[in-house]
């Protein structure tokens, strides 16, 4: 389904693809990204701002549907974006070698209220690092050296392969991959399944700001 999408779209590996939205980037961009380069679309960018800041800069845009290309397939190479399972992040969660990142709001991490997962909180022993924190007051990304900074902090000695990023369904995530790549951190895994699988699977759920 993916690749007819994407041969409806006019996408080929060969292409610069850019990729906007209406949330900076937080949203369907960062994922869409992600999905892109995880399936060999090495030429992909998302725009800085998202689309408000790209009718600022004055690109032009046009309403109603746009024309579709009559191209009917696209290829998708090997797999090429690390994944985390349950199972690897259940490990990782409780290793100090590693670090499992939950970018999602702060309330949400500490289990004060959750409008899609019915136990709140968060996996145990994962660090909250907020994925809108990757961004300045106006919505755009902090500079490399900012996001650099602030991932090394985080991180510490780890290499950034033993890091994994979780949210809430495993699409916000996606921003803070963008971010760490950005900065030149790239390699750190996705947990796809993100909190709503961890929170259906029985396993414990933590609350509050302990680590674990």
């Amino acid at each position: 389904m993916f690749a007819r999408v994407l041969a409806w779209l006019g996408v080929s590996s060969q292409k610069r693809i850019v990729i906007y939205d209406d949330k900076g980037g937080a949203n369907a961009a960062a994922r869409l990204w992600w999905m892109l380069r995880a399936t060999g679309h090495p030429r992909v960018q998302v725009i800085d701002g998202g689309y408000d800041a790209a009718v600022a800069a004055g690109i032009p845009v046009v309403r109603g549907p746009s024309e579709h290309s009559d191209q009917t397939t696209a290829p998708i190479g090997g797999w090429a974006s690390p994944l985390a399972d349950i199972d690897e992040v259940a490990r990782a969660a409780s290793d100090p070698g590693r670090l499992v990142l939950d970018v999602r709001d702060p309330s949400r991490y500490r289990g004060e209220a959750d409008p899609f997962d019915p136990n709140p909180g968060h996996i145990p022993g994962a660090v909250n690092a907020p994925y809108a924190s990757n961004l300045d007051v106006d919505g755009r990304f902090l500079s490399r050296d900012e996001l650099a900074a602030r991932y090394r902090a985080l991180i510490g000695n780890r290499d950034p392969s033993d890091v994994i990023v979780s949210c809430g369904s495993g699409v916000t995530a996606c921003h803070t991959l963008l971010a760490m790549e950005h900065a030149g951190l790239p390699g750190a895994k996705l947990y796809v399944g993100s909190f709503s699988e961890w929170a259906r699977s029985g396993r414990p759920v933590a609350k509050g700001d302990q680590r674990g």
